[in-house]
C-alpha cells in the first residue's frame, strides 16, 4: 500500500474520531472533548488533502467518507447503543463493498 492510501486512511480513522466526539461536546460547550474533536478534525482534513496529492479526489473524498461514516455506525452499535438491524447491517456492508471497489478500481 502507498503512502497515500496510508494517509488516507488514517485520516478516515479520525474522522471516526471526530464525528463520535461531538456526541461528548454538549454543543462545543465541554473543553476537553471539544479540544480532541477539533484537533482530530483538523488531522483528518489535513491528511485527506495530502493523500489526495497521489489519489483522485472522487475516489480519496469517498473512501474517506465512507469509513468514518461506517466506523461511526459501529461504534453507535458497539459503544453507544444504537439500533443493530439487518437492514443497517446490509447498508453497511453496501458502504465496505463501495469503498473496496474504489480501491480495487484504482490506480496503482
Amino acid at each position: 500500500m502507498n503512502t497515500g492510501w496510508t494517509l488516507l486512511i488514517v485520516a478516515g480513522l479520525l474522522e471516526i474520531v471526530w464525528a463520535v466526539g461531538l456526541k461528548y461536546t454538549a454543543g462545543f460547550t465541554r473543553l476537553l472533548p471539544s479540544a480532541i474533536t477539533l484537533i482530530a478534525m483538523a488531522l483528518s482534513i489535513v491528511l485527506l488533502a495530502r493523500a489526495l496529492r497521489t489519489i483522485p479526489v472522487g475516489t480519496g473524498y469517498a473512501v474517506w467518507t465512507g469509513i468514518g461514516a461506517v466506523g461511526t455506525a459501529v461504534i453507535g452499535i458497539l459503544v453507544l447503543g444504537e439500533p443493530r438491524s439487518a437492514g443497517r447491517m446490509l447498508a453497511l456492508l453496501a458502504i465496505v463493498g463501495g469503498i473496496v471497489g474504489l480501491k480495487l478500481a484504482s490506480p496503482p
